[in-house]
Order: C-alpha cells, then structure tokens, then sequence
C-alpha cells in the first residue's frame, strides 16, 4: 500500500460549507472528493474540465481575486 500523506488547502468557508455538503450527498469526504480529482488529472494528464473566465475578468481582476490576503 502505498504511503498515505497529508495535505492542506485553503478556500472560501462558504465554498468549503458547500462542498462538503455535496460531497456528503454523493456519499464521500472531500478527501475521497479530491483524491478523484488528482486521480483523474494524473490519468489523463490534463485538468479534467473546462477552465474559463468571464470575458470581462482581465488578467488583473484575476490575478487581484487569486491572491487576495486574508
């Protein structure tokens, strides 16, 4: 088996709120969750969605909300 290991993210309190919450109604832990997702990008060696911003966000209004301090 192979070493488990842990690691720590930060987020939103109301998005971490929401994702548990659906993750609890698909019957798994946001660890399970986000194993999945590393799995699957591993896998397929690409991020398994689209990403996109709004035409409107430019690359300062991005980089501004990424990187806010709390």
């Amino acid at each position: 088996m192979a070493q488990m290991v842990a690691f720590s993210i930060r987020m939103d309190e109301d998005l971490k709120v929401q994702f548990e919450t659906l993750c609890n109604e698909f019957g798994m832990s946001m660890t399970t969750a986000f194993n999945v997702f590393a799995r699957a990008v591993v896998r397929e060696r690409r991020i398994p969605f689209e990403i996109c911003t709004k035409p409107e966000d430019t690359k300062e209004q991005m980089w501004s909300k990424n990187n806010k301090r709390i």
